[in-house]
């Protein structure tokens, strides 16, 4: 039985990570070691590591990694947190295989803590690129430290490859995040409004508004404008979900409590966990921020997006997601471009298989002599 070792560290992780867990643990060849770390463990940010012990997801072990501020100094003590906490586990529990999601600072520090104790690393949603975030580093220095890579979309493995990666350990999956849409039960549209408590008959947005991180100090005055567009556009209500852990998420989190406070047609929450954030999304009339979410989960679901500012730029995107600047008209007039919209679905990002396909590649792995496998730089053709 080979061990493979999972790390989530925020709500939105373990939400796009939840099919391929349980169809790992459904696998007899497996040994899935779940290992919870970051905001899930922190009562300000929801403490959602109830949200995965009530869906029975058997937890290996609990690492706290979270600095107390979320300063660049605060975000390098995390990572530094994560490289110790997870040497420690790695030190003793040796998993054949760590696998990590995506791009936040810490996974950076844990694949550190991984890579010095020779444990193969597979990385899904490499190649992308979030033009306005850290994000982007982060994400490329996991490639190079990774042996197995699952990218969402074909152009995403290209780049993988592009970055010197050999094309026979990059595979195209597509989005888990896809897969919850196309297999998650999902509540009726009277069943979530009651459940977070959106007013009957009033159309609403989901809100997810993250900082910055490459534009350090603007990250107050674009909430501001976020706020004066959701001021002005009272015909909505707002579910506002908090920003992540980033440098600067905490005073985000502030602003929009005290906006909270003024607004009527808003509601801020920690966290909806994924059955009640997918269909939070599929019923409203637009999605609104800066989040990955807008991307891919809200396209696959139909419903339009107002993609504000630079946070994900380099995406890949669909039709139905309107980009617009960090001010409060074009915020407003986006908005009134996703009332012209049809809600139609877009699969930009896969056929909601990828948890079947990402098993059939790691048995595949486990057949092969990898632990004396060495990563040599895969040269592209020069023209």
């Amino acid at each position: 039985m080979k061990k493979i070792a999972i790390a989530t560290a925020t709500r939105a992780e373990y939400g796009i990570l939840h099919p391929l867990l349980v169809r790992l643990m459904e696998e007899k060849a497996f040994d899935v070691q779940l290992l919870v770390t970051g905001t899930h463990l922190e009562e300000q940010f929801g403490y959602t590591v109830k949200e995965i012990e009530k869906d029975g997801i058997p937890i290996a072990r609990k690492i706290p990694i979270l600095a107390e501020d979320n300063s660049p100094y605060g975000i390098s003590v995390t990572m530094a947190q994560a490289i110790t906490g997870f040497a420690d586990y790695f030190r003793n529990g040796r998993p054949d295989l760590f696998l990590v999601l995506g791009d936040r600072t810490e996974i950076l520090g844990m694949c550190a803590a991984a890579l010095n104790e020779h444990i193969p690393i597979a990385h899904l949603h490499g190649g992308e690129l979030t033009e306005g975030a850290v994000d982007d580093c982060i994400r490329h220095a996991v490639t190079k430290m990774s042996y197995l890579h699952f990218p969402a979309t074909e152009v995403y493995r290209r780049r993988i490859i592009q970055m010197g990666e050999a094309p026979e350990r990059v595979y195209n999956v597509g989005a888990l995040g896809v897969e919850n849409i196309l297999s998650v039960p999902m509540l009726s549209e009277e069943e979530i409004r009651k459940d977070v408590e959106i007013p009957a008959g009033m159309p609403y947005a989901v809100v997810t508004f993250h900082p910055v991180t490459m534009q350090p100090g603007e990250a107050e005055q674009q909430v501001r404008e976020l706020i004066a567009a959701m001021r002005e556009e009272k015909q909505y209500f707002y579910l506002v979900t908090k920003a992540n852990a980033d440098a600067g998420g905490r005073q985000v989190n502030a602003w929009l409590a005290e906006a909270q406070r003024e607004l009527t047609n808003m509601k801020l929450v920690s966290s909806l966990g994924m059955k009640r954030y997918l269909s939070a999304i599929k019923y409203a009339a637009f999605v609104l921020g800066n989040s990955s979410s807008g991307i891919i989960e809200a396209p696959a679901l139909g419903t339009p997006t107002v993609n504000i500012g630079d946070r994900q730029k380099g995406r890949l995107m669909a039709e139905t997601v309107i980009g617009c600047m960090p001010e409060a008209g074009a915020i407003q007039a986006a908005i009134r471009q996703t009332e012209q919209m049809p809600h139609r679905p877009s699969f930009l990002y896969g056929d909601g298989k990828t948890s079947e396909k990402i098993v059939k590649i790691l048995k595949e792995f486990f057949h092969t002599d990898y632990r004396h496998w060495k990563k040599t730089f895969y040269d592209m053709e020069c023209k």
